[in-house]
């Protein structure tokens, strides 16, 4: 008898074939599933083995399945995956910073393959992702992975808990090496497949260059830096997030950063390194992964977390309203940018978390 079905997102890597092939070893009936984006994966996204979801990928998930001897589907989330890249544009025109990794974790690796397990009747849903889950009776913790490298803790902050409650994680309690350890012992074909790097649709890495393509870098405007002087002009706001210390258009005796993104005039206002550091910043969605810490709401002495970068920074955390908190910063916390992702962590365990949607500086400036 078995232990019951778990439907598993199989991107065609390691991490997920090896997640199926320990569900598989652990009893549990398992149907691989994977989420295509509906196109054709572009040249420059094999050659730097970037992406996740593409027909390429597809086949490499299919060889696996068909190894494992587990039901496969190819299901066709298109419509999804175009919604979160008119969102990652639309973000950089408001003069944001966008993570569409998160949006995608939420949305689609977890939030469709929730509603794809629901409607075949499955008892759970997987992933290959780096994290640690602790089942609790009407909640879930969520833990840093082993591999500290390798750790995707943070990109669950916008998954709802009652889709992470029905979860596992099987490679969260692994180092990388060992995975693939496990995948060559098991004669998996993707063992040695190199890991996905950077956004699946930006395959080059360079989203100005996704951006350009995409429809335009948004309105040309003037570099200026706090007094007003012009230093020099660009060719679209869109080409510059906050804290960007390269590439503005102009030379200057001391190193000097974006620190404001008008994208009303299309003005981008730059100044040195301490104009970057936050004092505060306001989260919206903010949800609770922790019963306990959900009680007390309010937070102190915890690590938050606004990049996948590894570590933290110090801060306290005041709700302001059942969905919005007030994040302040302890310690020093460069380039926190709205429509960044913002994890809160007591230790090692994600306890909340939400998107920046307002951002205070610790040496305040009048754009």
């Amino acid at each position: 008898m078995t232990r019951g079905t778990v439907v598993t997102a199989l991107s065609g890597g390691v991490d997920s074939s090896v997640a199926a092939l320990l569900l598989q070893r652990e009893g549990w009936d398992v149907v691989g599933v994977f989420l295509r984006n509906g196109v054709e994966t572009p040249r420059s996204a094999c050659s730097l083995k970037q992406g996740c979801c593409s027909a390429e990928d597809a086949a490499d998930a299919a060889q696996v399945a068909d190894q494992l001897g587990i039901p496969f589907h190819s299901v066709d989330m298109e419509v999804e995956f175009n919604a979160i890249q008119r969102e990652f544009r639309a973000a950089y025109g408001r003069g944001h910073t966008p993570n569409p990794c998160a949006s995608c974790n939420r949305d689609i690796k977890f939030g469709a393959l929730a509603k794809i397990s629901e409607a075949m009747g499955a008892d759970g849903l997987a992933t290959g992702h780096y994290a640690r889950l602790v089942h609790k009776e009407g909640y879930v913790e969520i833990f840093r992975g082993a591999d500290a490298e390798k750790d995707q803790s943070y990109v669950l902050f916008p998954v709802a808990p009652a889709v992470l409650g029905r979860c596992f994680l099987p490679v969260g309690g692994l180092k990388k090496t060992e995975v693939r350890k496990i995948a060559e012992e098991a004669s998996l074909p993707v063992f040695s497949k190199p890991d996905s790097q950077e956004i699946c649709f930006v395959p080059s890495g360079d989203y100005r260059e996704y951006l350009s393509e995409s429809g335009g870098l948004g309105l040309p405007g003037r570099v200026l830096d706090l007094e007003g002087n012009v230093l020099a002009r660009h060719s679209g706001h869109m080409g510059f997030t906050r804290g960007q210390r390269r590439g503005l258009g102009f030379a200057s005796t001391r190193p000097m950063y974006v620190i404001d993104i008008n994208a009303d005039s299309g003005d981008v206002i730059v100044g040195p390194r301490e104009q970057t550091i936050a004092s505060w910043a306001e989260v919206e969605d903010f949800q609770f992964f922790d019963a306990d810490v959900a009680t007390g709401r309010n937070m102190k002495d915890v690590l938050v977390q606004y990049r996948s970068s590894p570590g933290g920074v110090p801060a306290s955390v005041a709700m302001l309203s059942r969905d919005r908190a007030k994040i302040d910063f302890a310690g020093v916390a460069e380039s926190v940018n709205p429509g960044q992702g913002l994890a809160v962590y007591d230790g090692e365990r994600l306890v909340a978390g939400g998107w920046i949607c307002e951002v205070g500086h610790a040496a305040p400036f009048v754009a």
